[in-house]
């Protein structure tokens, strides 16, 4: 195995001794060199898409699982879909090592079992039109390797995210996305650039995954949930954009149907042909 890069010493030293500038301006240098290492993987993670794109058709769900940073960045993508894209809270779930307390408290060595990740999948009656995503910076989470080993015998497709070359993550996934952003500017705290690889990796995999799948027309959140004033809001202007009526039209038309969508197609249905 190559040396893990994510682990190896900081391009930095004497950190303690710089001025608060000269930390920023650093930090940010590094993390100018974030989107080019994504852009590197671009073709796998294409790739992965499609095959979860597959699935999801076929009604299957997409899991993301991980320890710590990587953990909660799944959570994070998972807990963002119903509300923007109005989709089942099933549909794409987050899992961590160590349960729900570990989203707020690290949790002592939860991420350390080889089993415990695909006893926590088992709770979700995983089939095989489901598609599992391992997230670990290093490539070598037990928690996560664990649970792609058991999802490949009971063949449910798998992919991974790693900021690592040819870790035992991606060598045990199907689909492999490395994302090598080089050592972090603390050395090994990968909630820094490997973390914001990750996540813009995870913003890009669902997204694309909603906009195929239809919950996006043109480029608006037209199936979002009103879960708020400020969405109530922007669901408003879109149906004033989309239908040329009043905002006090559109608010009311909003509130009759409750989304964006349902609301513009039933005065589509209910417009006279004009042919």
């Amino acid at each position: 195995m190559p040396p893990i890069i994510t682990e190896s010493e900081s391009y930095y030293s004497n950190l303690e001794q710089m001025n608060i500038s000269d930390l920023l301006s650093n930090i940010n240098k590094e993390d100018k060199t974030i989107a080019n290492a994504v852009e590197k993987a671009l073709p796998q993670i294409e790739v992965m898409i499609a095959a979860i794109l597959e699935k999801m058709k076929a009604g299957g769900r997409l899991f993301y699982i991980g320890s710590g940073t990587s953990g909660r960045l799944g959570i994070v993508d998972a807990s963002e879909c119903p509300p923007s894209f109005g989709v089942d809270e099933h549909l794409v779930i987050g899992l961590i090592a160590g349960g729900d307390k570990a989203i707020r408290k690290a949790i002592e060595y939860a991420e350390d079992s080889l089993d415990a990740g695909w006893d926590d999948l088992l709770k979700y009656n995983l089939k095989a039109k489901d598609f599992v995503i391992g997230i670990s910076a290093s490539g070598s989470t037990p928690y996560v390797v664990g649970a792609i080993q058991h999802c490949n015998k009971y063949n449910i497709r798998t992919g991974s995210i790693t900021c690592n070359e040819n870790t035992l993550l991606a060598n045990e996934s199907e689909f492999p996305v490395e994302i090598v952003v080089g050592p972090e500017f603390v050395t090994g705290s990968t909630r820094m650039k490997a973390g914001t690889a990750a996540k813009m990796a995870l913003n890009m995999i669902s997204t694309t995954l909603m906009i195929k799948l239809g919950k996006i027309k043109g480029n608006k959140m037209v199936d979002m949930q009103l879960l708020n004033t400020k969405l109530i809001k922007r669901g408003t202007r879109m149906i004033v954009d989309e239908l040329n009526v009043s905002p006090e039209e559109a608010e009311a038309m909003l509130t009759k149907y409750g989304s964006v969508r349902k609301a513009i197609e039933a005065n589509l249905k209910d417009e006279p042909d004009k042919t």
